[in-house]
């Protein structure tokens, strides 16, 4: 598919926004399950995901992983978010350096609020995060349609589409606290400002 997604957020973006973000206080409460449960709600399920995934040997793609199946994934679900929102999803693919594989764009045309949807895919897979406007953008999609720049139902659409292309949506919240898995991330020292998170291990650069 064409790459038509703008370039990537640069880490120290993210890096700075995410330090704020703990230092600001408490996460929010992951508390907004997808129509028909979709999208798994027990927290405690996604944690044991997220260790189960994470080999201290492989870091930037799991020791089973195949380019050409993540491309179909990716293509799968690219097909599924422009059904399903009847205009056309830039993909972007096989990123390099960096244990997320791609990304999935609904754009802001295409959207209720006029906010673009942004869904990424890690290499672990079945690993997703479903963003408004990108990674870090808010606090999480709880916070984006408080502030009315997200419909609940292009949301519901995109979790449909991300759970049919047999993905597990993973909260920007549970990605965004402190990494506690087994990886040699902790001596890379991937923050200058604190340890690594979640997002940084299965979505970050190295």
């Amino acid at each position: 598919m064409t790459a038509e997604i703008p370039t990537l957020p640069k880490l120290t973006t993210l890096v700075s926004l995410r330090s704020w973000k703990r230092a600001s206080g408490p996460l929010l409460q992951i508390t907004r399950p997808c129509e028909a449960g979709l999208v798994a709600t027990d927290e405690s399920d996604l944690v044991a995901l997220l260790h189960r995934l994470d080999d201290p040997e492989w870091l930037e793609w799991p020791s089973d992983y195949s380019n050409s199946k993540a491309a179909a994934s990716l293509k799968r679900l690219a097909s599924g978010l422009e059904s399903a929102f009847g205009t056309r999803c830039p993909a972007e693919g096989n990123n390099q350096d960096s244990s997320e594989y791609g990304r999935v764009e609904i754009p802001a045309t295409a959207t209720v609020h006029g906010t673009r949807i942004i869904v990424c895919v890690s290499k672990f897979e079945p690993l997703a995060l479903v963003t408004a406007e990108n990674p870090g953008a808010y606090l999480g999609l709880d916070e984006a349609q408080a502030l009315g720049d997200l419909d609940g139902k292009d949301l519901a659409k995109v979790q449909r589409a991300v759970h049919d292309a047999g993905f597990v949506a993973v909260p920007e919240e549970l990605l965004d606290r402190r990494y506690d898995g087994q990886s040699r991330l902790f001596r890379l020292g991937r923050e200058p400002h604190g340890q690594p998170s979640w997002w940084d291990r299965f979505f970050g650069f190295f």
